[in-house]
């Protein structure tokens, strides 16, 4: 069982910066892979990022790469989303989630665990 927190989302103005970070109890989290998801309102969960269980293999979608990066810090057991540039369409709940399986797919049916989310809001 792995059990995921989220924190780290705020309110930051457009073309500000924020970093998320998601600590995991569990011995087991290390050898998962991780990914972010975000959800905005009226919208379906939507993939961010993810990390395999090395770190050595990353994901984004468009719309994030060359802003954002996910990276994970083994001492920790925890997994960083480092958000720069932001825009008003960044603006979501984001969540962490486990993939027992290391695919560091896009869908969110490929991750067992989930944390419970936070807020993150970018103002024009």
């Amino acid at each position: 069982q792995v059990h995921m927190v989220e924190s780290g989302g705020g309110l930051v103005q457009a073309g500000g910066s924020l970093r998320l970070s998601c600590a995991a109890s569990g011995r087991t989290f290390s050898s998962y892979a991780v990914g972010w998801f975000r959800q905005a309102p009226g919208k379906e969960r939507e993939f961010v990022a993810a990390v395999s269980w090395s770190g050595g293999i990353t994901r984004y979608i468009d719309s994030v790469k060359g802003r954002f990066t996910i990276s994970r810090e083994y001492a920790k057991n925890t997994v960083y989303l480092q958000m720069n540039s932001m825009k008003p369409e960044d603006t979501a709940v984001y969540y962490c989630a486990a993939d027992t399986n290391d695919s560091y797919g896009s869908s969110p049916l490929a991750y067992a665990y989930w944390g419970q989310g936070t807020q993150v809001t970018v103002s024009s």
